[in-house]
């Protein structure tokens, strides 16, 4: 049955609340905790029981972390790479370059900077090289180093990693693992093959940073005292909220922990992308998200490869203003781009259908910079795996993103497999190909084939899931800092959702290019303003701004609002409905 029977929303979308079994769960929370009702549903949709209530709300870095030797190789690699550093050998460091492999990189450059140690960083050219490493690159490291660490990249590498002659190689990543294994040293990955699927949720800087915890146990016994790792967390954060990473298990540690390091604004080059990114509050795993994350992206995406790396290990806040100001710009170029792309992408995937298993467009010259983000867009309005690919002389370069339940990554690395694609490979909810301009169109037909197995053809449009109803009075600035005790909300822990029943609408006006600011309220006198972000590309727009004095259930996040160091309680509005 519908929440507030809204079957059929200005979005499009059916609105289903609690299941009785999570109302009746969070009664039991209520009322054995004290804690608000909102609170307890929180915890009762994550399965959280009454008695683990206060342990989850305050989740322990110490208690969560896994043993680092439990995955694979840990130990090998965590003991070359104290070899290297003992003997004061060349090492190399070889990133993706995007938040995860940024993020890995300076990881590891901070660590060894705090020993005195100096790293080459190598991040390849996201046109020119593509992801991962490659045959010339590894060869070059080679011949000039004792050990290269690929990090968020590698694990489907067997020629580079075999043309890197003279040299060890690491590889620390996450991406899934094919059959066999390149021949390298040591290859940690929680997605390996041979492993048992318990850390597969953990991103490329979380893998790093267990390495990193292995070596420093490693220098315990050897009676050596290693660099701080708890001041490192912030790039942990930064890379498992950028890298949609699921915010379960040790992940929530990393995440929670590393806010309040990233809070103090130590590191120069995230305080200076916090200042470009005009941040005035405490940080949250939104800023990671949508402010900072697509920001060190954007180097990668449309500029110079290593840019987001070099400031996140950046030492300078002269040196780490600098480059934090050139991707503010390459950010706003990178949306620019993004937009004429994805218009285009719309126009096409609408065309073929957004009903089908999978949905996907491709275009000459489109930028295989934005690709991932169109694709992204394309899963959001269809509720369907979308791949969107840019070609330039025959060969196309794409991304894909997913939905819950259906994994990509596994299918693209088959099409690989079976000469269907140039490369391929990627995670469940995200993957990277290469394809012939002549076998496109074969290629998305097995491809739409293997993912309609999995169900995707048969996914309806997504639901709206709300976790109740709420009224404009009880919604408060501590409610919401209660609420976010509960998180830090994202990527297979979503943030609780409430709707504003029966709502009249007192003020509308459009802000920017595409967004709405409104406030609304009820007969008792309650009041609250509201944000609609892009409500301007769907019907919610123009429906609430000439609402004609019709009233409407409204549904979304409570936000906190700064300006001028007060702070009041806003709606991040994402769904409306016409009362009846």
């Amino acid at each position: 049955m519908s929440f507030l029977g809204v079957e059929h929303s200005l979005n499009g979308r059916r609105w289903v609340g609690p299941a009785i079994e999570v109302d009746r769960a969070a009664e039991a929370i209520a009322q054995q905790t004290d804690l608000p009702r909102p609170v307890a549903q929180v915890l009762a949709r994550r399965g959280v029981a009454p008695q683990e209530a206060a342990t989850f709300l305050a989740p322990s870095l110490r208690e969560l972390l896994p043993d680092p030797r439990s995955l694979h190789d840990m130990e090998k690699a965590a003991t070359r790479f104290l070899a290297a550093v003992s003997s004061r050998q060349r090492i190399a460091i070889f990133a993706d370059y995007d938040v995860d492999g940024g993020s890995s990189a300076a990881l590891l450059i901070v660590w060894l900077r705090s020993l005195g140690l100096q790293a080459t960083l190598y991040i390849p050219d996201r046109i020119d090289e593509g992801y991962g490493p490659n045959d010339e690159a590894m060869s070059a490291l080679a011949r000039a180093h004792d050990l290269i660490i690929c990090v968020d990249c590698g694990t489907l590498s067997h020629g580079p990693i075999t043309a890197a002659v003279g040299a060890d190689v690491i590889v620390l990543d996450h991406h899934l693992g094919g059959e066999t294994l390149p021949d390298a040293l040591a290859i940690v990955n929680p997605n390996r093959q041979d492993e048992d699927g318990a850390l597969a949720h953990l991103c490329a800087a979380g893998v790093v940073f267990l390495m990193l915890v292995e070596a420093g146990r490693q220098m315990r016994e050897a009676g050596q005292k290693g660099p701080d790792l708890m001041s490192l967390l912030d790039l942990v954060a930064l890379a498992t909220v950028a890298d949609v990473a699921p915010l379960i298990g040790v992940n929530r540690a990393f995440v929670r922990q590393g806010l309040r390091v990233m809070a103090r604004r130590d590191r120069p080059g995230i305080a200076a992308l916090a200042d470009v990114s005009r941040m005035d509050t405490t940080p949250s795993s939104y800023h990671l998200g949508f402010l900072l994350g697509p920001r060190v992206n954007a180097g990668g995406r449309i500029g110079q490869a290593d840019l987001g790396a070099r400031l996140l290990a950046c030492d300078t806040e002269h040196e780490a203003a600098a480059m934090a100001e050139r991707l503010d710009q390459l950010n706003t170029e990178r949306r620019d781009i993004e937009a004429a792309v994805r218009a285009a992408a719309i126009e096409q995937a609408e065309e073929r259908g957004f009903d089908r298993p999978l949905v996907w467009a491709s275009g000459e010259g489109w930028h295989p910079g934005v690709v991932g983000i169109v694709a992204s867009r394309l899963k959001e309005n269809s509720n369907r795996p979308s791949i969107v690919i840019g070609f330039e002389n025959g060969i196309g370069k794409g991304s894909g993103r997913s939905v819950s339940g259906i994994d990509l990554g596994a299918p693209i690395q088959r099409l690989a497999n079976e000469g269907l694609l140039i490369k391929g490979g990627g995670h469940k909810m995200a993957a990277g190909l290469t394809v012939a301009e002549n076998k496109l169109e074969a290629a998305m037909e097995r491809l739409s084939e293997l993912l309609d197995k999995q169900g995707a053809g048969q996914i309806g449009a997504a639901d709206l899931r709300l976790d109740g109803a709420m009224m404009p009075m009880a919604a408060t600035v501590e409610l919401a800092e209660q609420i976010e005790q509960a998180g830090p909300f994202g990527a297979g822990a979503p943030g609780p959702r409430y709707a504003f029943a029966d709502m009249q609408i007192f003020f509308a006006k459009r802000v920017g290019e595409n967004h709405l600011k409104l406030t609304f309220g009820d007969t008792e006198g309650g009041r609250m303003e509201a944000i609609a972000f892009g409500a301007y590309d769907t019907d919610i727009g123009p429906a609430l701004e000439q609402h004609g004095g019709a009233r409407f259930h409204l549904a979304g996040r409570l936000d906190i609002n700064t300006f001028r160091g007060r702070q009041t309680i806003q709606l991040r509005l994402e769904d409306a409905a016409l009362a009846c």
